[in-house]
């Protein structure tokens, strides 16, 4: 880990597009602005933990599937709605 100490209104550079901008200091928070592309995705560490839980779960399909071959699944579907 990389620790550098920065004051208010100095700032830091990650790579060549990102940088990380101390706006302020009050009652032990650290105010931080950041400068990046529009594609670079830019969370909070709790929110990003609670982004990917949730991915992870909503990949385990659910039980009441059991051993139902995919294909069949839509099979089951597509006759529903022809009806």
């Amino acid at each position: 880990m990389l620790v550098l100490t920065r004051k208010q209104d100095e700032s830091i550079l990650l790579g060549k597009n990102t940088e990380k901008h101390v706006l302020g200091i009050e009652e032990g928070k650290v105010k931080l602005g950041i400068d990046a592309p529009r594609d670079v995705e830019i969370h909070r560490k709790e929110i990003y933990i609670q982004i990917q839980e949730e991915n992870r779960a909503a990949s385990i399909p659910p039980k009441e599937l059991g051993s139902i071959h995919v294909k069949e699944l839509f099979r089951k579907l597509d006759k529903k709605e022809q009806k």
